[in-house]
């Protein structure tokens, strides 16, 4: 162990390798407070060839490593164990944006830039990167991408996967292995790439990576509705898509009880709806041609009316009803913050059952009216935290037991993923929509996943980790 410090410390710097009686607390705890371990080492590398020596070094001692970004995921996958012997590898001294191509509308960067700094420094170009969410402040693109975030644009642009064109990554032996190009076509074998994304750490450590950016939208039209339906919900979101073009980059539902629950967080704010119904939907559509940005002659742009001509026929066909569209940034602010409030407004009235599942659209009334009635014999007097990213099918899902307040039951908590979970399975759903597996999942990998793509799952880990010294214990029930 000693032998083990002292390379880290040769590798990196005594500065940049903490153990001992070194406070690691912000290392060894997840975001939530609940996963706690207890690492030999935090080490923090300063480029790939540091990465590729302590890998190596890992290799070579049978040592476990933990790659960690902004610590912000929600599964537990960027936790060590409590037994002191995993080293924890920090991404976030690699925080370099190296490059940024308006001509390609490419960026290259290193696995620890913040995505929020990502944000800021593409927009200086009038480009995005189109992945967003409530931890964009610290996450790091590495963590994205080995957790193939989602977030509120996947409507339109994809998950983290769509946006990766390269990426550097180091293998456990400590080789690197390089598919950092800005090809949108690349024929060749397997699609190493595509596997490294997602694997949470589990296959190898990302260290630098080939993002696409895109447009910025030149004009914005953002929507509070109150809709009659679900149903009615998605008519409306094929009637937005279709006379936009695709441009619909949200569409998120919110419950009567999340606008509650919200109002009472937040009393000083006045909520944009009158009378907020059983469906409240927030919808934003983006322009990025000149053409749908222009005013017309009510001094709006061509975006805006479309949005209104959209959501007045539905006001004539009973399928809306109630609307509030933003009519600056500050009141788009303003109803977005209804939105990202979902996490205070979920853990107000104390712990849940939390699920990330997906479901196909049509599914999405379905899943709602069976879970709740497949619950309510094994959760009496249940309650619910629900929002979801309605055009992607993604519902997160909360089950809150009756004196939740004193901690819930681990057997009841099994019971209801089951039964939740089983109810997913029946719907063609996926049981992890964009939160990843880590910890927290693998009982349902266990449960869930098909035999033949564990057995699958395993013989790569296998044949690229035969130590199991990457992030063990995550992912592979």
């Amino acid at each position: 162990m000693t032998d083990i410090l002292t390379n880290l410390r040769n590798i990196c710097g005594d500065t940049y390798v903490l153990s001992g009686n070194d406070d690691r607390k912000a290392y060894d705890t997840d975001v939530f407070g609940d996963k706690i371990g207890s690492s030999l080492a935090v080490v923090r590398p300063a480029n790939t060839d540091e990465v590729a020596a302590i890998l190596k070094l890992a290799h070579e001692t049978g040592t476990p490593v933990v790659p960690q970004g902004g610590n912000t995921g929600l599964a537990g996958g960027a936790t060590p164990t409590a037994d002191t012997t995993q080293i924890v590898l920090s991404l976030a001294r690699m925080n370099a944006i190296e490059s940024i191509n308006p001509e390609t509308r490419t960026t290259t960067v290193q696995a620890g830039v913040i995505l929020q700094n990502l944000h800021d420094a593409v927009a200086k170009h009038d480009l995005i990167f189109p992945l967003i969410f409530g931890a964009r402040g610290s996450c790091m693109i590495g963590g994205n991408i080995s957790t193939n975030a989602g977030g509120s644009n996947v409507l339109r642009y994809g998950n983290t996967r769509a946006l990766v064109l390269g990426l550097e990554v180091v293998l456990p032996d400590g080789r690197v292995m390089n598919l950092m190009n800005a090809l949108y076509k690349n024929n060749t074998g397997y699609a190493l790439k595509d596997l490294i994304i997602g694997a949470e750490g589990t296959l190898g450590i990302i260290t630098r990576a080939v993002l696409q950016l895109h447009p910025a939208p030149v004009a914005r039209a953002t929507a509070l509705l109150s809709v009659a339906s679900l149903p009615a919900a998605l008519t409306l979101l094929r009637k937005l898509q279709d006379a936009s073009g695709g441009a619909v980059e949200a569409f998120e539902f919110m419950p009567e009880n999340h606008m509650q629950g919200y109002q009472r967080l937040n009393p000083d704010r006045t909520l944009p709806l009158e009378t907020p119904g059983t469906v409240n939907i927030l919808t934003e559509l983006g322009a990025t041609s000149q053409l749908l940005a222009r005013p017309g002659d009510d001094g709006r742009s061509l975006i805006e009316n479309l949005l209104e001509d959209v959501l007045t026929t539905g006001f004539e066909n009973g399928d809306i009803l109630d609307a509030a569209i933003a009519q600056n940034d500050s009141q788009r602010d303003a109803f977005w913050h209804i939105r990202e409030s979902a996490y205070e407004v979920a853990t107000s009235d104390g712990p849940a059952i939390d699920f990330d599942v997906s479901v196909p659209l049509d599914q999405v009334e379905t899943f709602l009216e069976q879970a709740a009635k497949r619950l309510a014999p094994v959760v009496p007097g249940m309650r619910n935290t629900i929002v979801s990213h309605l055009g992607d099918g993604n519902i997160h899902y909360g089950v809150l037991p009756e004196n939740n307040r004193d901690g819930i039951a681990p057997a009841l908590k099994t019971r209801v993923m089951e039964v939740v979970e089983d109810l997913v399975t029946e719907l063609n759903g996926s049981f992890s929509a964009e939160h990843g597996i880590g910890t927290s999942k693998r009982p349902s990998m266990a449960r869930q996943k098909d035999p033949v793509a564990l057995d699958a799952m395993r013989a790569v880990k296998a044949a690229l980790d035969p130590q199991n010294i990457m992030n063990p214990g995550k992912v592979l029930p």
